[in-house]
């Protein structure tokens, strides 16, 4: 049995010798393979950064802004010009600097676009509306029968972002519009494409805008992409500009707004202010407004609209009858300014503007997409009845 014992022993030490052995001859081998990691992760990076310079970027400054009002203003990504920071109240110029409304039009035959901005405003979301929307891109390409499509978005992830707005379509020379964020400011929007093509302006049609004035409704609070405020929705429905100075708020018809819109030269203003008027600040300030800008603007058609009515306002008491002395006040300043000779002028009522089943809203006031999708539809027929009345005349 001894023998038996001393050969286990020695066996077991023969293991023990061997693994040493492997230890020391690995161990050089997993030291380089260590040292290789970083060079590895280091290579990826490179990669990546070559990945980048595979595109070629045009600074939209190169495209031209749409839905801009003052256009020769030197603050190029502001709503409102630089002189009005001394004339209107700083919550107003504060919220100027949000790009809402403001989209550049371009054709490419790229198969992949991507998008690089940089914020003003490092807060890219609030709590009741998404980042895409206070903060991102959104992509539409223009279809053969001449309708716009949703095609792809930015998604931001700080105050300077690089996303893939789309990837892998055909190479085909299209038309696409790309819309800026709803409630934040940019430094710089920057469109990407492979060297292998272009990025062109297209060019103006040159007809008058429509000027959209208003409050949080209007800027386009809480859409989840800028594409889905209602002013987006109907400039690619009607085939028409729109500025849009809605002010989240802030859409209180003061006489220093007024004097500002009535420098623009547009096609038909919509004025949407109710929201953010109570029936004293509509009587007092609705027909001094309008006053305004029909001195400036004769034969201009005014659109007044009663905007939209609390989604809960059928059981919540206080908020239907808020409702209902708002737009009774809005009514009797609409006819005193008929009474007084005011020619174009018409009135939108609410009903219908966020549908008849209660889902229209994020929180009874705020549209979610849906919202403005109805809202949209109501305010397209008055402004293609306004519209086909002014080319008849």
């Amino acid at each position: 049995m001894i023998p038996v014992q001393k050969t286990d022993v020695a066996i077991k030490q023969m293991k023990y010798l061997t693994t040493i052995r492997v230890s020391i001859i690995l161990r050089p081998a997993i030291v380089t393979m260590l040292l290789l990691i970083p060079i590895m992760i280091l290579g990826q990076q490179a990669e990546g950064t070559q990945e980048e310079d595979k595109f070629t970027w045009t600074d939209i400054q190169e495209l031209g802004i749409r839905g801009k009002g003052w256009m020769d203003d030197p603050l190029l990504y502001n709503r409102l010009p630089a002189k009005a920071e001394s004339k209107v109240r700083d919550d107003v110029w504060d919220l100027s600097h949000h790009t809402s409304g403001f989209y550049v039009q371009f054709k490419t035959s790229a198969t992949s676009i991507k998008g690089h901005w940089k914020l003003t405003n490092k807060n890219l979301a609030f709590p009741h509306m998404a980042a895409t929307g206070v903060s991102g891109l959104d992509l539409y390409v223009k279809m053969e029968d001449g309708t716009w499509r949703w095609l792809g978005m930015g998604k931001p992830d700080s105050i300077e972002s690089t996303f893939m707005l789309v990837e892998g379509i055909s190479e085909a020379s299209r038309e696409y519009l790309l819309y800026l964020p709803l409630y934040n400011g940019i430094e710089f929007v920057k469109i990407g494409v492979s060297p292998a093509f272009k990025v062109e302006p297209v060019p103006s049609d040159k007809g008058k805008p429509i000027v959209f004035y208003g409050t949080s409704i209007t800027q386009g609070g809480c859409a989840s992409r800028p594409g889905m405020c209602s002013t987006a929705i109907l400039g690619r429905r009607l085939n028409q500009e729109i500025i849009n100075l809605g002010f989240s708020g802030n859409g209180r018809m003061e006489p220093e707004v007024a004097e500002l819109l009535a420098e623009l030269d547009p096609l038909v203003y919509f004025i949407d202010c109710l929201p953010n008027l109570m029936p004293d600040d509509v009587a007092e300030r609705v027909e001094p407004f309008v006053n305004i800008l029909r001195a400036a603007h004769p034969e201009t058609p005014i659109v007044l609209a009663e905007g939209i009515t609390y989604n809960n306002a059928f059981l919540v008491e206080s908020n239907a009858i808020e409702n209902a002395h708002s737009s009774q006040a809005l009514r009797k300043a609409y006819e005193n300014l008929l009474n007084q000779g005011t020619r174009h002028l018409y009135y939108q009522i609410a009903e219908g503007q966020l549908g008849f089943d209660g889902e229209g809203t994020v929180d009874g006031v705020h549209p979610t997409d849906l919202g403005f999708y109805w809202q949209a539809g109501v305010y397209q027929l008055t402004l293609e009845n306004i519209i086909k009345g002014i080319i008849n005349e």
